[in-house]
């Protein structure tokens, strides 16, 4: 990973409601400048559509423009916050981090600020006779101001249209989805049969009397682990000769004290090394799908389970959310999961990670969807069809194993809570479709 810094601070910033609209501000106060620059120096083209009015007259519009931004700014901020709301209610409070990096909020909040922003600006430049100033009235800049209004009126028919459709469901799990994909291709960027192998460095040498001389590195902070800065332990491990093992991934949960990673020999650990090593950690609030593949899984898997609750009981909501999973599974399936032997230039083993598994994505996947959807044939059946086209994508009998054990929970969960014997039949067929697949070589 390049940047892992760079990247999380990008991350976060991007997050925000206020990167955005504040860079639109300042452009708007340099937009403001340039204008009342131009206006000074008197070369104003003679356009028929340039505002020729006095000063009076400009102060109305510019006013009026600027009073209705700030009207326009309240009304936005209280849809943005409702939709807030109701994206936490309905899909759960995790998926608010996807509505605060929405890009489409950002722009048109800072729209109508930097216009609300620069009217004033140009506002305060009017002169009229008789004020004690020579007459200034900046033909171009109220010009401009209007043509900002206008942009405005379309910016918030956009708006309008934008935010009612984020809060639809199809476009969140869409969203997730994409997130997934994202992950995907950022931390399994190997598809099998193409690139170069790597398996002639699998079979790392590890010091026999590892766990007797290594020394536990313990973690400063608290929070969850959202990255890792594989460079910079890599760096490390070089300039003090060490060999690294990380007891820990990202996604989870650190406690202040609790070991982050060991590290042979332990000669070599000291105050100094600690903090080092703790500052590759980087910990936060709330988990990102930056460097972990099953944050998106498990956001869809949250509004699968709100779904198919008794509050709610939409079942094609957690169908679509299956849907999703499948495909994520069998993109996931047809990767190279990376080796957790970490080497230098010279070949020399340095660092050794805590990798996620086939299996455990999958029991993120389905475990609690099945739990909770026990006695709903929809979605037990489609939980089975998706194994079948997940089965279908596997390369090796380990994956093959997790997806038939999820199958047998599945079928045995269906007998015990579904009554009728037609839907046991039709559970059993996808069962059986399941294991045909599994056998398809």
């Amino acid at each position: 990973m390049k940047n892992v810094k760079l990247s999380k601070l990008w991350d976060s910033l991007h997050s925000s409601y206020w990167f955005i609209p504040t860079l639109m501000a300042v452009g708007s106060m340099i937009l403001a400048i340039a204008m009342l620059t131009l206006d000074r120096t008197g070369n104003v083209p003679n356009w028929r559509w340039i505002y020729t009015g006095g000063a009076d007259g400009a102060r109305s519009v510019l006013s009026s423009i600027a009073s209705s931004m700030v009207s326009v700014v309240a009304t936005a901020f209280s849809i943005t916050i409702v939709a807030l709301q109701l994206a936490s209610s309905n899909f759960g409070p995790r998926l608010l981090r996807n509505f605060m990096q929405d890009t489409g909020n950002q722009i048109v909040l800072g729209t109508f600020i930097g216009t609300f922003i620069y009217c004033l600006l140009v506002l305060r430049t009017i002169h009229a006779e008789g004020q004690g100033y020579s007459v200034f009235v900046p033909q171009l800049s109220v010009t401009v101001g209007t043509g900002l209004a206008i942009v405005s009126i379309g910016v918030l028919i956009y708006f309008i249209h934008h935010a009612s459709t984020i809060i639809q469901a199809s476009h969140v799990i869409t969203q997730v989805s994409g997130d997934l994909d994202k992950a995907l291709e950022r931390l399994f960027p190997g598809k099998i049969g193409e690139g170069k192998a790597n398996n002639s460095r699998q079979l790392a040498v590890i010091p026999a009397n590892f766990d007797s001389e290594a020394s536990p590195i313990k973690a400063t902070g608290e929070g969850y682990l959202q990255a890792i800065d594989d460079d910079e332990l890599m760096k490390i491990a070089r300039q003090y000769n060490l060999l690294v093992r990380l007891k820990t991934r990202p996604g989870k949960f650190i406690v202040k004290g609790s070991e982050l990673a060991m590290v042979f020999p332990k000669k070599g650990v000291n105050q100094s090394l600690n903090e080092q090593i703790n500052d590759a950690f980087i910990l936060g609030q709330e988990r990102t799908e930056y460097q972990d593949v099953e944050f998106p899984i498990d956001q869809l898997v949250e509004i699968a389970l709100r779904a198919i609750s008794p509050a709610i009981n939409d079942p094609f909501t957690a169908i679509r959310c299956i849907d999703r999973l499948s495909a994520g599974l069998s993109r996931l399936a047809q990767r190279d999961f990376p080796s957790p032997y970490r080497y230098d230039d010279e070949q020399n083993l340095r660092v050794i990670v805590e990798g996620v598994t086939f299996e455990e994505l999958v029991n993120a996947a389905f475990n609690q969807i099945r739990q909770y959807s026990k006695s709903d044939v929809a979605v037990t059946i489609r939980l089975l069809e998706a194994i079948a086209c997940i089965a279908t994508y596997t390369r090796n009998s380990k994956q093959r194993e997790a997806l038939r054990r999820q199958a047998e929970m599945i079928l045995n969960s269906s007998r015990e809570q579904i009554s009728q014997e037609q839907d046991q039949k039709d559970v059993q067929e996808r069962y059986h479709q399941v294991i045909k697949a599994l056998k398809q070589d």
